[in-house]
């Protein structure tokens, strides 16, 4: 038997940021889609004229883009598939599926008080379905004529088997009296004409799903087959929201997060594979499957990215991860041109950090030219005690031709030898005069990186930074 070619489609509305909820939709649709040999259709839903604008649908593109998640068709935009919205309101209307409603937004505001008061479900009470000629001359608006009886299931691929009581459904506006199409119109048209076999998206829709399917078998068009994602919630397994933290795609790409975790990270919300946390691109295409993805909420867990993070910053190529972390460096003010000094830097740090932020805060030491001290770390390690050992350190680092690791190590061991004193005495009021902390790469590996000039030359500023404290006392 041949099987139909798969064919999922990402829909947004270009009305604000790809929310992170939104790009494991799309996540969830390109996997399904890679994974079968099928097509990823793109779709921007940019009926809002108010809200809908280029540099919106462009951040969407970008996040999507960034994130590696490539469409096979479109953008399509539904501004532009108007003709196609009235051409199947026409057929409705001629089979009887469909009626023009006159109503105005006050009359219905009073049916629906009404409703309200009597205790009953404020449903259109279908005045324009008995409506008989003359009609007024004004616009009007047209509606889906929704069966009264009966019910309609939803086989969910995700939720299960859902019915819905046709009673409950009402008749739906599906070309509002300015001619634009409602939303659960143009996605029927829009998905039908498009031949998208498989719906996957947020549960949030799931209650729309009854009238799309009547719509779909309104026109005669063939159903496809629906998955609704449950939704993200916080950490404290509240609906997502500012309070938890960054929400849309590129505020991770701010923050310092490479697509690849991110895209690890999402995938695992919702969707299990044994304990195995880490997969790769080709391994998520391999492995995914809707049979995996959970009917529950899924949490966010910022220890889980940062750790999943980490991994990927450790396993990247060190070309690809200094052209990652250059702009992040640029953006501190410092100038990252020394490719050769990035990458050291980079590879000091690639073990060390969770982001390419904390990377980049990290290593500016490498990059500025005069240390700014941290104020707890000065006043415990630079004081007029250090200033011997930062004369004796000047003196024995003078006298090599190169500081390397191997010679830095000995010469930091030998002084403290030849002083008496613990390592740390000698090695920590270094790092400090280096780096302006006390917490760094080790220390012989940062002298090999800065170079002796500029060692000596930030242990100079170091005694200098003393001696006018000891002034200003």
């Amino acid at each position: 038997m041949i099987m139909a070619e798969v064919r999922t489609r990402f829909a947004p509305s270009p009305t604000g940021d790809l929310h992170i909820g939104g790009a494991r939709t799309a996540l969830f649709n390109w996997l399904l889609a890679r994974h079968t040999g099928g097509k990823f259709i793109l779709r921007i839903e940019d009926t809002d004229a108010a809200r809908s604008t280029r540099e919106a649908i462009q951040v969407i593109l970008d996040a999507l883009s960034w994130l590696g998640m490539d469409w096979d068709e479109g953008p399509f935009y539904q501004t532009q598939r108007f003709d196609l919205y009235r051409e199947a309101a026409g057929k409705l209307l001629s089979a009887g599926k469909a009626y023009r409603c006159y109503c105005t937004p006050e009359e219905l505001e009073e049916k629906r008080e009404s409703a309200l008061k009597t205790g009953g479900k404020p449903k259109y009470d279908r005045t324009c379905l008995l409506r008989k000629p003359p009609y007024p001359e004004r616009p009007f608006a047209i509606r889906f004529l929704s069966p009264e009886e009966g019910t309609t299931v939803v086989d969910d691929l995700i939720q299960g088997r859902v019915e819905f009581d046709n009673r409950e459904l009402d008749d739906l506006i599906i070309i509002r009296s300015d001619g634009f199409p409602t939303y659960n119109f143009s996605v029927v048209v829009d998905d039908a004409t498009m031949g998208i076999t498989h719906v996957i998206r947020g549960n949030d829709h799931l209650n729309n799903t009854p009238r799309q399917i009547q719509i779909y078998q309104g026109l005669g068009y063939p159903l496809p087959q629906f998955g609704h994602v449950s939704m993200i919630l916080g950490p404290d397994k509240k609906k997502l929201s500012k309070r938890h933290g960054a929400q849309s795609v590129m505020e991770y790409q701010k923050m310092g997060y490479l697509p690849e975790a991110v895209v690890n990270y999402l995938v695992r919300l919702g969707w299990s594979y044994g304990d195995q946390e880490e997969f790769t691109r080709e391994e998520l295409i391999e492995k995914f499957s809707l049979e995996a993805v959970g009917r529950s909420a899924a949490a966010m867990n910022p220890g889980k990215l940062d750790w999943l993070n980490g991994q990927y910053i450790k396993k990247a190529e060190l070309d690809e991860l200094t052209r990652m972390v250059k702009p992040f460096i640029e953006a501190k003010g410092f100038s990252a041109n020394d490719i050769s000094l990035l990458k050291k830097a980079v590879l000091s740090f690639k073990e060390r950090v969770k982001t390419l932020v904390e990377m980049a805060d990290g290593s500016e030491f490498y990059f500025c030219e005069r240390i700014t001290y941290d104020d707890k770390a000065a006043a415990k390690f630079l004081n007029e005690e250090t200033v011997p050992v930062f004369d004796a350190i000047i003196g024995s680092f003078s006298k090599e031709a190169v500081l390397d690791k191997e010679s830095s190590h000995r010469l930091i061991h030998q002084l403290a030898e030849s002083r008496g004193e613990p390592l740390v005495k000698v090695a920590q009021p270094l790092r400090v005069a280096l780096t302006g902390r006390t917490v760094s790469p080790p220390i012989d590996e940062v002298i090999e990186i800065l170079g002796k000039d500029r060692v000596i030359q930030r242990l100079r500023a170091a005694i200098e930074y003393i001696e006018k404290s000891e002034i200003m006392l």
